[in-house]
């Protein structure tokens, strides 16, 4: 008896030795990455297509390559121990380390998950914010002199506008907050599928990564749309492309298929229907929508892919040039309520608790939220306004505006939250208001872009490039700025200076606005999008444009900065500083290993606060809930 002990606790040392002495999982995985990529190129274009003159990297080769890489990198970062091993009857050897070394390496905990879904978003959002202050730096002048040509600045109007929307837009306040709050909200211990959701977290580094090297392929002139038949006149660059956002998306659809699993069969007894936290069913509502236009987006963009490696001529002139806008935008629209619907679920869950005040209409704002994510797939042609027939604009037009009533639901049930209650001014509720007004600008501009005789006056000018930006950096961004503040104590258990938390809020606020409003007026003039090069009388603007958009990506910097500091350096604050009634507070702060132990019962609302008593019951006890 003693002998075997003996010899399992060998075995077992032998095995966390064996993970020591390995190279760390991030080096370990890019160096799997390249060797998957070196030897299936190699195959494909010196051994199975060989053509006389023929480059090392083609078309084909270079897609199968990163097929390869990809999965030497997830299976490189721990993959292959965590998941593979496993799932094939063998011993799961995989030790993660309780320090910052997690986060670099395959996980299975829900909570580490969210922090390098966190990470990568933030990431993400750097090098798009970067790309877009070369943008505006070329912009300064009305001719070219920071890029060579046009189609580098192109080039980089797409990587800004692909990572932004792919890895921050539809990540940031999904895999992130979504993967560590959701189920401390919902009472707990794991989410559904929690070693999918490991793998999934790894292809946003490597989506990403494959969309900034794209250049090297060659430039590409499409933007973070791929329109065709445009794309089938660039060089390989676009292949990256379309590689890039298919593992972006994957990773979203994976996050949706475990969070909508999750909020379904693993909530705490007596969590009802009724009961399910405002934050939760936003995260339902979006990933419902990703599991219903993420695959069709995706069919598209491998229909892209094919065009672009055999040829097959589905988009070109001997196809239909009109049939991938259709495509696209069937999924394009939908896609900004994916953004944009967690954030309106923000607004709802953090106003109560900042105003210490009943949530007002909780039933209406779940029905906005729903209704949001039903007619968002009606209202995608009105991208198309010039390019198609009157009789077709109406009904379009109709569902369009007809979508602001949903929208309008989450306004109402904020003000009226608001109203009459002792509402703290602090960050996150700033940040919220700061939401709440620059998509309002967003949401009246867009009932003006829903009119046909408007469109087709504003149509690709900056009038829609401030109208987009309100509506996603206004509403979105700012939103996950008030959720970073909000949720600080619970990830760290320190709190953020007030002060400089405010001073960020009010700089970013001056800033966006500074440059986007006059974007409006940018467009009325006459200034296209997509454009280095424009008239000389539109300069001074553009000049001063520029300028606010610095100011702004240093705000965000600033505010990056703040909260990475006081992440480590803040006051550490109790459990429950903001007095809030869901179940994430209701626990440690930051949360142990185990999130609940025992799991809680609910037994009332979250959104009450005409008394102070909670809605957790004694914790539940049976243990095999």
């Amino acid at each position: 008896m003693v002998s075997s002990v003996v010899s399992d606790m060998q075995g077992a040392r032998s095995a966390h030795m064996k993970v020591k002495r390995m190279l760390p999982p991030v080096v370990r995985g890019l160096l799997w990455a390249l060797i998957g990529f070196l030897i299936v190129n190699t195959l494909v274009s010196e051994v199975f297509d060989r053509m006389p003159y023929h480059p090392y990297v083609t078309r084909p080769s270079v897609t199968l390559g990163w097929v390869a890489a990809v999965i030497g990198w997830l299976l490189g970062v721990g993959a292959w121990e965590g998941f593979m091993k496993p799932y094939f009857g063998g011993t799961a050897d995989w030790v993660v380390p309780n320090d910052w070394r997690k986060y670099f390496m395959y996980s299975i905990d829900h909570k580490v998950i969210g922090m390098q879904y966190i990470f990568s978003s933030l990431g993400g959002f750097l090098i798009a914010g970067f790309a877009a202050m070369l943008m505006r730096l070329e912009l300064m002048k009305d001719h070219m002199w920071i890029f060579n040509n046009p189609g580098a600045y192109l080039s980089t109007v797409g990587i800004h506008g692909t990572v932004m929307m792919f890895s921050v837009g539809t990540v940031a306040l999904i895999g992130g907050f979504g993967n560590y709050i959701v189920p401390l909200m919902i009472g707990a211990n794991s989410t559904a599928y929690p070693r999918m959701s490991g793998i999934s977290q790894w292809l946003v580094p490597a989506g990403i990564a494959t969309v900034v090297l794209s250049p090297i392929l060659g430039q590409w002139t499409t933007g973070w749309r791929g329109y065709e038949p445009l794309a089938g006149q660039d060089p390989a660059g676009i292949v990256f492309y379309y590689l890039g956002v298919f593992a972006l998306t994957t990773s979203s659809l994976m996050v949706s298929i475990n969070l909508t699993a999750t909020i379904l069969f693993k909530r705490a007894p007596g969590l009802t229907w009724n009961r399910i936290p405002m934050y939760a069913w936003g995260m339902l509502t979006v990933s419902l929508l990703n599991l219903i236009w993420l695959p069709e987006i995706q069919m598209t963009f491998l229909m892209g892919l094919l065009s672009a490696i055999i040829p097959l001529p589905y988009f070109s002139q001997l196809g239909s040039p009109l049939t991938y806008m259709e495509m696209f935008w069937l999924f394009g629209h939908p896609e900004v309520y994916i953004i944009v619907v967690p954030a309106f679920a923000l607004w709802q869950e953090l106003l109560p608790v900042m105003g210490q005040k009943s949530l007002f209409a909780r039933q209406w704002g779940i029905i906005g939220l729903v209704f949001v994510m039903i007619l968002s797939g009606l209202v995608w042609a009105h991208h198309m306004f010039t390019n198609m027939r009157n009789s077709q604009m109406l009904p379009f037009s109709f569902f369009t505006e007809m979508i602001s009533i949903p929208t309008g639901f989450s306004f109402l049930v904020a003000i009226g939250t608001m109203w009459k209650s002792n509402l703290r001014l602090n960050t996150p509720t700033l940040f919220i208001l700061m939401s709440l007004f620059n998509f309002l600008i967003g949401g009246v501009t867009g009932v003006l872009l829903a009119d046909p005789v408007v469109n087709l006056q504003a149509h690709d000018t900056f009038f829609v490039i401030a109208h987009f930006h309100y509506t996603i950096i206004g509403g979105m961004v700012f939103s996950w700025f008030a959720a970073f503040y909000y949720w600080l104590p619970k990830f760290s258990g320190r709190m953020y200076n007030e002060f400089w938390g405010k001073i960020g809020a009010i700089w970013v606020f001056i800033g966006f606005n500074g440059v986007f409003f006059q974007l409006f007026l940018l467009g009325l003039k006459g200034m296209n999008r997509w454009v280095p090069v424009y008239p000389s009388y539109l300069q001074p603007m553009n000049f001063e444009i520029s300028l606010f958009g610095f100011l702004l990506g240093l705000g965000f910097v600033f505010n990056f900065l703040h909260i990475a500091w006081m992440w480590h350096k803040g006051p550490v604050v109790g459990n429950n500083p903001w007095h809030s009634k869901t179940l994430e507070w209701q626990t440690s702060s930051p949360p142990a290993n185990t999130n609940f132990d025992p799991i809680p019962q609910v037994i009332g609302s979250f959104y009450d606060y005409s008394d102070s008593k909670l809605a957790v019951a004694t914790p539940y006890s049976d243990k095999k809930s």
